[in-house]
């Protein structure tokens, strides 16, 4: 039989308008897996269609083999947290994370409270009204408040987006540790690409509504499946075989487009002299951008010396660039 989440062909339609084509994703008991897109992908429409949220349009919802299509949202199984939080602002922080803790003696519903805020670096929390707490705290009581229902699966919509980056960095840490401590299986919805990388055991590129690669994060990294992922991972310009050539691609002709990366263009004494078109200020390395020989220009991490308008020795750096399928 198989286990977790299954998600067949699905679709989600806004009158004629196609917000999800025939989806196909699968979650593990225990597993984390994002899905990556921008504003219009289709990613929280999927998310809100396996949790019931949005009729199907086309395909299904399974869970451990048994069909959930028709099921309604409050017997999936299912929870899904948002990027607000949704917490209720006249309860206490135990009294929302214990929200769903019924039929438990006061006891045990106080011990399991403690035991969830713990886990989310919230100890000693519980008599705080939730209107005291910041964005970030709010955020972990959403979480501990989700996971207190043991879930078979937590549905996360942008779940840190409304926090600034370094508070970002921080709780994805919190986020993946809690949900790999329970053992809860994860569908993750994110335009943050760092966030993704950080969290899933697999991630997976959504555009205009279709699903075009998922794997583990550093596979997607190094072997997009195509151009379009590439691009949507920031791989920026995309070489043809002979501009890769050009610029000191090694062993011969690559087999398909060269994605050159943030690292895959380097200063190099045998290199190809390039025109500096301009010099970007970084903290670490400054980045100068060069007119490359099919006329696209790319970044260059340089030494604060160089300024526009020299020329610079370039050439490529293989372990920074990925070589993408012909075919997109």
């Amino acid at each position: 039989m198989v286990s977790g989440l299954q998600v067949r062909g699905a679709g989600v339609r806004y009158g004629s308008v196609v917000a999800v084509a025939e989806v196909s994703v699968e979650v593990a008991p225990g597993e984390i897996v994002a899905l990556l897109g921008a504003s219009g992908s289709g990613k929280s429409s999927l998310l809100r269609g396996v949790a019931g949220l949005e009729p199907l349009a086309t395909g299904s919802v399974h869970w451990d083999g048994v069909e959930l299509t028709s099921t309604p949202v409050h017997r999936r199984g299912f929870v899904m947290m948002f990027q607000d939080g949704q917490l209720f602002p006249h309860r206490t922080v135990a009294g929302n994370v214990g929200y769903a803790l019924t039929g438990m003696s006061r006891t045990d519903r106080d011990a399991r409270v403690a035991e969830l805020l713990e886990l989310v670096g919230l100890a000693g929390y519980q008599r705080r009204p939730v209107t005291e707490l910041s964005g970030g705290q709010a955020q972990r009581v959403a979480l501990a408040r989700s996971l207190a229902a043991k879930p078979r699966l937590l549905l996360l919509d942008e779940p840190l987006s409304a926090l600034d980056r370094g508070l970002r960095e921080r709780l994805v840490e919190v986020l993946g540790s809690s949900l790999r401590a329970t053992g809860t299986s994860a569908l993750y919805v994110t335009h943050d690409q760092d966030e993704a990388f950080a969290i899933a055991d697999r991630v997976g590129v959504l555009v205009d509504g279709r699903l075009r690669q998922i794997d583990p994060p550093r596979h997607l990294w190094h072997h997009p499946a195509d151009a379009t992922v590439a691009s949507f991972l920031g791989y920026d310009p995309l070489l043809s075989p002979a501009e890769a050539l050009a610029l000191g691609w090694p062993g011969g002709p690559p087999s398909g487009q060269v994605a050159v990366g943030p690292s895959g263009l380097v200063e190099r004494a045998d290199g190809v002299a390039l025109p500096v078109l301009e010099v970007r200020h970084r903290r670490g390395p400054s980045e100068a951008t060069v007119r490359l020989p099919g006329g696209q220009s790319g970044q260059v991490r340089v030494s604060d010396d160089v300024a526009a308008g020299v020329e610079l020795r370039v050439g490529l750096e293989p372990s920074g660039c990925a070589v993408v399928p012909p075919g997109d």
